[in-house]
């Protein structure tokens, strides 16, 4: 069982996760504790796996970098149990994409806010990026926890308006290249009829400099109770 884990983890890093070296499993009375080996890093801790009785279907936990304990927690599918693959893509979408310590804080604090709103009924509100489906199935899987629905602002410029954004505010961060390549993320993997079928109640186009409209204009279209 332990050998069979270790193999599919890594087996899946090879393909989902280039920059991790190696993905280990320490095992413990029902538990296997994974974290990743990157490239001039310690060992960066990601999830605490329990063993169910099938090696297909583990319990999952999320680590804490700022207790350095792990927490129960719910997958994308929006089930505490799943594969060790869908396991290890849910931490590494937190923790392997922005290993900083402190951002990692971040996203559990995130998070934490997040549950704490929708567990009294309130609304809550998440401004990130959230191209890629990996980074929007865990706010997803949070709003499926506690029925809530989803609601998606969705920013569609074409390539010409971002490579106009790009040179008018001199970042030296990115390319040219790399705003082509996130254009044509956006446009395979972030269409409205996607998001639905990921889990959005709701998906609205924000208005932008192709139809005319200012910041101030775009946000006058929304509210947020």
């Amino acid at each position: 069982m332990q050998h069979h884990l270790r193999q599919r983890l890594n087996r899946h890093a090879r393909e989902c996760w280039p920059r991790v070296e190696a993905v280990t499993a320490r095992f413990r009375t029902g538990f296997a504790y994974v974290a990743a080996g990157l490239p001039g890093e310690e060992s960066l801790p990601l999830c605490r796996l329990r063993f169910i009785g099938m090696l297909h279907t583990w319990g999952f936990a999320l680590y804490l970098a700022s207790t350095d304990s792990y927490r129960e927690d719910i997958l994308p599918s929006g089930l505490p149990t799943g594969s060790p693959e869908e396991a290890l893509d849910c931490a590494g979408e937190l923790y392997l994409n922005a290993f900083a310590p402190v951002i990692r804080v971040i996203f559990e604090e995130r998070d934490r806010r997040i549950v704490a709103r929708l567990a009294v009924g309130r609304t809550a509100v998440a401004e990130s990026t959230n191209v890629k489906p990996r980074a929007r199935a865990r706010l997803i899987a949070i709003a499926r926890r506690f029925n809530a629905p989803v609601t998606i602002l969705r920013f569609n410029p074409d390539a010409t308006d971002l490579l106009q954004q790009y040179t008018e505010r001199g970042r030296a961060d990115l390319t040219a290249a790399d705003v082509g390549a996130y254009a044509a993320i956006m446009a395979r993997d972030a269409g409205a009829d996607r998001l639905r079928s990921e889990g959005a109640t709701t998906v609205h186009d924000v208005p932008g400099r192709r139809e005319a409209t200012t910041p101030a204009e775009a946000a006058a279209h929304f509210s947020f109770a």
